[in-house]
């Protein structure tokens, strides 16, 4: 027994292996991710034939087809996805893209919903029409929500099925905390998917439960409050200012390079004023708010709201993506405090091909993850899991090296923004603590602090930064109990 350990303790040998605190996970689509374990995966295919082969082997008879993850970007030879692809397939479908600001839906999905020529665009989204103006199948941010009302909701025992695979997945990777960004009212549906984990001593992960802004009155009328709660806790309030890059529907000031036409789109709650109302009457009930924001038109609006309230720098507002900036902007995010809550790993991914869609000058301050710590803003990390892969320490080397995923920058992607080790693993705890508030119990091993450690088959520090993305988890801890072991300890 160790000298120092109280008794009853139990030590175990870690034969030398790096120990850390345990990873958090800022921004992590948790419950629909484990939902995902089970629906037809598209991420990887690397044509629209095997887009099709796909949906099809997966289609039941009267059954949605949902799912996804699928990204033209990938594919051999490139090609718009149009419900062509999926329309000899008898079910009804709608399969969403990697980022989830657009999906395709097939001719039967379609006519389910009600949606023809006639239906106009819905505030803050898009219906993709061909040349007739009939509907291709694609569908854009807001416009989603006129299919997904259609589709049956999950049940209360899919979405716990769905949570504790997740939660497996979460414990494989060192996930010992997370912000689950509830996308949509059903995100109230999955607080009871986790209280009923939590009753069963299942929940082997801390999580940080987001809902939509938008019915932010019932948090506030039930007196919720951003610091309340243990191991289940709601931890605020999540808006969207825009769409996303891939999507093409990104708010920024100039047009996209390849759409001279197009700089994307607001959502309607803050050209309309009602993000500014729910943001300052939310901010004046002690709930937390983040915003999503993409490109530089949608973060200055963003900034301004976050800005226009009284001691903002305490609020710890945050700005989820924050990913296409100018300097002035970056200056902007760490005099006002506000957080930057980014996803590295989409770095190396979108890096392929996002000058394509906003040129090179742009570029050089698009995920600026550098600018922004040397700025002294404050800037965490998260996966936004299913969009990117959940293993933290993919993200931490997409920040240490922006390689690319195809290969093609060797040397990093934009390298004047990469990071060291040490800023990566700070953004992926003692930062991400912070951001939930949650900077007094964790983000660090200290006396006084929650049990939660992870250890990995390397140091970090001592291997090439192109060798990060192979240490591996091998023990994962939370509050001091074991819940994920490759040394078999247990």
């Amino acid at each position: 027994m160790d000298a120092d350990a109280p008794a009853g303790a139990r030590v175990i040998d870690l034969h030398g292996r790096f120990a850390m605190p345990g990873f958090i996970d800022n921004h992590v689509h948790f419950v629909s991710g484990g939902m995902q374990l089970s629906r037809v995966q598209l991420r990887d295919a690397t044509s629209a034939d095997e887009f099709t082969r796909r949906v099809a082997a997966h289609a039941q008879a009267d059954k949605w087809v949902t799912g996804g993850g699928w990204d033209e970007q990938s594919w051999t030879p490139y090609a718009e996805p149009a419900r062509q692809l999926v329309d000899r397939v008898d079910a009804p479908v709608f399969v969403t893209r990697a980022d989830m600001h657009m999906g395709l839906a097939n001719t039967r999905a379609l006519q389910l919903a009600g949606i023809t020529r006639e239906t106009p665009d819905p505030p803050g989204g898009t219906i993709v029409r061909d040349a007739n103006g009939d509907p291709t199948g694609l569908l854009k941010d807001a416009a989603m929500q006129l299919l997904t009302k259609v589709i049956p909701p999950p049940s209360l025992e899919e979405r716990v099925l769905a949570a504790r695979g997740a939660l497996a997945e979460a414990a494989r990777f060192g996930v010992t905390s997370l912000c689950d960004m509830g996308m949509t009212p059903e995100a109230f549906d999955d607080f009871r998917a986790y209280q009923r984990l939590e009753r069963e001593g299942a929940l082997t992960a801390r999580i940080s439960l987001y809902m939509p802004i938008a019915a932010y009155t019932r948090l506030r009328d039930a007196g919720v409050e951003k610091r309340f709660g243990g191991r289940l806790r709601i931890g605020g309030l999540k808006g969207f200012a825009d769409g996303s890059l891939g999507s093409g529907t990104a708010a920024f000031d100039d047009p996209f390079t390849d759409e001279p036409h197009n700089c994307g789109l607001v959502m309607h709650e803050m050209s309309d004023g009602s993000m500014q109302q729910w943001v300052a009457d939310a901010d004046a009930h002690e709930l937390q708010i983040a915003i999503h924001a993409i490109g530089d038109r949608a973060n200055a609006e963003v900034l301004s709201i976050f800005e226009a309230r009284p001691d903002a720098r305490t609020r710890r507002f945050r700005i989820e993506h924050a990913q296409h900036l100018n300097p002035s902007l970056i200056q902007r995010f760490a005099a006002a405090g506000v957080i930057a809550s980014m996803q590295p790993y989409h770095c190396i991914d979108d890096g392929r091909w996002a000058e394509a869609r906003i040129g090179a000058v742009r570029a050089r301050s698009t995920y600026a993850i550098r600018s922004l710590l040397d700025a002294g803003a404050i800037v965490t990390f998260g996966s936004d899991w299913t969009v990117a892969p959940l293993n933290p320490l993919t993200g931490i080397y997409a920040a240490v090296t922006r390689r690319t995923v195809d290969g093609r920058h060797p040397n990093g992607w934009i390298p004047e923004q990469k990071i060291t080790v040490e800023e990566a693993l700070r953004c992926y705890t003692v930062n991400n603590a912070y951001a939930m508030f949650a900077d007094a119990d964790l983000g660090r091993i200290a006396p006084g602090m929650l049990a939660d450690v992870v250890v990995l088959s390397a140091d970090p520090f001592a291997v090439a930064p192109e060798e990060l993305g192979k240490v591996s988890v091998q023990m994962t801890i939370l509050d001091g109990e074991i819940v994920y072991d490759e040394f078999g300890v247990r």
